[in-house]
């Protein structure tokens, strides 16, 4: 009998790789996310109709495990204290994965606080991403998660094509990237940008420094525009290789990272990246700060950044080593093992919770 897992959300590139390469099966079936009205059938999954008590009650015979991923954030905690209440009633487990120990989207961190302090305690499985996240959630709530990787972002397909193409680029000059996409609370663009562009002039070999950002945040009228950040961006002139475009589609962006040799991560707080793993995946190396635990994610350069603390120095280290040695590259065959791997423990533990 397969396990049935309600999955907040199924359609997110990081739960749909937690099933195993195509041709296996490992048993799981999660169900489809219940559509939102008046979304993108991209985003359809946003806010989760699943998080709802009520929803719980209505299809708690659909599922044998309630495993949530991303969107809490959309509850209070009273509400998310109803949800489990539902869970409990009609005898369900909760299995929580902790991506973010602090929400990149909030200048506060006391909201997403309240609401890890209701999930933890309640989640009856407990995983994580990294070694650095299981010992903070230990020390924070005496519980010690599973630590279960984070799986590959684009295509094994897609992975093997564009890491070929690395091999064909010649002797141009190296390129460093810094992407301001719209801007999170968690970015500090304005602290490391100006730093950045004298670590890159600094180097030798004339490397150029290309500043991607969407025009919704860079040009006046955008949904979210930013007069002093675009002033800033603007000002540079020809001192960075700026590009300004609307959202990417996954094809341009995997292009895009394929394109660099280093990338570099302008967080002054977070948890974990995915940005992290896609550059993985194309063998662009990555420049990382110290804040979080994305050294514990993956093999990357990391300079001093968090909420109290930047250090210049140690970001034009960061980057000469970044560009000194080649990407550590995970292959396709190391993701395709590591998917099958990742599948087994999320049955393993689905399976210990249902007895």
């Amino acid at each position: 009998m397969p396990i049935r897992v309600a999955s907040v959300p199924a359609s997110h590139v990081y739960v749909r790789h937690l099933a195993p390469p195509d041709g296996v099966d490992d048993g799981v079936r999660r169900l489809p996310d219940p559509p939102t009205s008046g979304r993108s059938e991209q985003s359809q999954w946003w806010p989760p109709r699943m998080l709802d008590a009520e929803w719980v009650r209505r299809h708690h015979d659909e599922f044998d495990v309630f495993h949530v991923h991303f969107g809490f954030d959309a509850k209070t905690p009273d509400e998310l204290r109803e949800l489990i209440g539902a869970l409990e009633s009609c005898g369900k487990a909760l299995v929580l994965t902790v991506h973010d120990l602090r929400n990149p989207h909030h200048v506060d961190r006391r909201e997403h606080d309240a609401q890890l302090d209701v999930l933890v305690p309640a989640a009856r499985g407990l995983i994580t991403l990294t070694d650095g996240a299981a010992r903070e959630i230990t020390a924070r709530w005496g519980r010690r998660p599973t630590v279960i990787p984070h799986p590959h972002v684009l295509e094994l397909d897609d992975m093997g094509r564009r890491q070929a193409r690395r091999d064909d680029r010649g002797g141009r000059p190296a390129r460093v990237g810094l992407h301001l996409k719209s801007v999170r609370a968690g970015m500090a663009p304005t602290v490391v940008l100006p730093a950045l562009v004298r670590a890159v002039e600094a180097l030798d070999g004339g490397a150029v420094l290309q500043v991607n950002g969407h025009a919704e945040l860079l040009e006046p009228g955008g949904k979210v525009y930013d007069p002093d950040l675009a002033s800033l961006v603007h000002g540079l002139g020809d001192r960075i290789d700026l590009r300004v475009h609307e959202y990417l589609t996954d094809d341009e962006l995997w292009d895009y990272l394929a394109s660099l040799d280093a990338s570099v991560l302008p967080y002054r707080f977070g948890t974990h990246s995915g940005w992290l793993e896609a550059c993985r995946d194309v063998g662009t190396a990555v420049v990382a700060p110290s804040c979080g635990y994305y050294a514990d994610q993956g093999p990357v350069e990391t300079y001093v950044l968090d909420e109290g603390v930047f250090e210049e120095a140690s970001l034009g280290e960061a980057v000469r080593r970044a560009l000194a040695s080649d990407a550590p590259t995970v292959s396709v065959s190391e993701r395709e093992r590591q998917r099958l791997e990742v599948a087994v423990a999320h049955r393993r533990l689905y399976e210990s919770l249902l007895g």
